[in-house]
């Protein structure tokens, strides 16, 4: 199983992902330089890329101090 991650956008110290493979796609909103589980603050499945991409718009204008 081959998955691809894409950094989408990020801001201050959170990033947002997209990870692919062949059955569909996770976002992950996490803290940059976790490497752990820890620093994932929010994951959600996605059976294309365009339904995650959406998501990942409306993140991004949301306000992310909630994730701070």
């Amino acid at each position: 199983m081959n998955n691809d991650e894409r950094l989408l956008w990020e801001d201050g110290d959170v990033e947002c992902v997209m990870i692919s493979c062949c059955s569909g796609a996770e976002l992950q909103v996490r803290r940059i330089g976790s490497e752990t589980n820890d620093g994932i603050l929010l994951r959600e499945l996605y059976p294309t890329k365009s339904d995650l991409y959406e998501r990942a718009r409306e993140l991004r204008t949301e306000s992310l101090r909630r994730f701070a």
